[in-house]
């Protein structure tokens, strides 16, 4: 019989897991699993793709409120019904907050519950929910090793699981480079939010573009909230409109991946595992990032091409180091990188360990 796997996710439109979530769905042995998600609503784009996968969705109020608990007891009680009705062997929660409700209705309903680490956040106001999500979980999978040696230095069933990327996807198209334009291009790819540290690169990109007058950027990701529009009228301040596009969220990043020689990813905090500098190592581009958690993981091997997160002198010599090479040795230092994710990062890595997490569960 299949091992019958229900993942479970806020929505496909807001969460930042949609993608990885329905890339490991899609990637399950159907031999020996079967796949079923759950999520609140089905707004966004995304939703359409999870649709049209063949995947049976189920929309469902997840989350409860915890006060009062006598409610909250009762609230995840209602829910035990709607699981037992799904049947699932395994839930694996896609979610990014420390909600321990979800739990608890997995526990009434005798299912047993995992869920993937997907950020750096432990500490704060936040900590009793995570160590509570975390004591009811089976199984806990982390996406880097800062996240097992601070958070589970001694937890039972839980598992260091890199996360993956399509490298076929992402491949480098060189007939899409515009060969006729002399344009040379940076990009970074994150929804715009303080931690991205996208304003440090803009003002960073400011004091030396006048060396580098072929150079431009590519700034890929949603703008829409306040710290997008305060990155628009930072780059408008300093006159850099001409050199800089906003994107804004799309879905065909690969376009912009293809047109770019660097790929710069400046987080101020740390990172779980950041799949845009996978999905640019897949494309072939020279990566530079700040030596922040998770990115570490991802960039072990270059450690020549990671500066100290939130210093602009050493993100400016980093760049100016790069972009003093030429295109053809931009192109040489994007082919190491893109051996070292097929050979480390491809899905198929990622969702052969998943499938052996979850037999461990099922069988021990």
């Amino acid at each position: 019989m299949k091992i019958k796997i229900l993942y479970t996710i806020p929505n496909f439109d807001t969460a930042g897991s949609g993608i990885p979530l329905l890339t490991i769905a899609k990637k399950l042995d159907n031999k020996l699993f079967k796949s079923e998600i759950a999520c609140l609503h089905d707004r966004g784009d995304l939703f359409k793709e999870v649709k049209q996968s063949g995947i049976k969705v189920h929309l469902i109020d997840l989350y409860k409120e915890v006060r009062p608990i006598s409610k909250m007891l009762y609230d995840c009680y209602k829910l035990t019904r709607i699981l037992n009705k799904i049947n699932p062997d395994i839930i694996h929660s896609y979610h990014y907050a420390a909600d321990y409700t979800e739990p608890i209705a997995a526990k009434m309903a005798g299912i047993k519950w995992i869920y993937t680490k997907k950020n750096m956040s432990w500490y704060g106001p936040s900590y009793r929910g995570w160590k509570l999500r975390s004591w009811l979980a089976d199984g806990i999978i982390t996406q880097n090793s800062d996240m097992m040696n601070d958070f589970f230095p001694e937890g039972k069933n839980v598992k260091l699981i890199p996360i993956g990327v399509d490298t076929y996807k992402y491949r480098y198209n060189k007939t899409k480079k515009n060969k006729k334009s002399n344009k040379r291009y940076l990009i970074t790819v994150a929804d715009l939010s303080e931690i991205k540290g996208t304003g440090l690169l803009i003002h960073a990109f400011y004091k030396i573009h006048n060396e580098f007058p072929e150079w431009n950027m590519y700034i890929v990701g949603d703008d829409s909230y306040s710290y997008g529009k305060r990155c628009r009228d930072l780059a408008t301040s300093l006159d850099l409109m001409h050199k800089i596009t906003f994107t804004g969220k799309i879905k065909d990043i690969i376009t912009y991946l293809d047109q770019s020689e660097i790929f710069i990813l400046p987080s101020i905090n740390g990172e779980g595992g950041p799949v845009s500098i996978l999905e640019a190592m897949a494309n072939q581009k020279n990566i530079i990032a700040s030596n922040v958690s998770g990115i570490r993981d991802q960039l072990k091997h270059f450690r020549d091409h990671m500066f100290e997160a939130g210093n602009e002198d050493k993100l400016i010599n980093i760049l100016k180091l790069f972009m003093n090479k030429s295109v053809d040795e931009n192109h040489k230092l994007g082919k190491l990188f893109y051996n070292y994710v097929v050979n480390n990062h491809d899905i198929s890595i990622e969702s052969n360990k998943i499938q052996s997490y979850y037999k461990s569960l099922i069988y021990k």
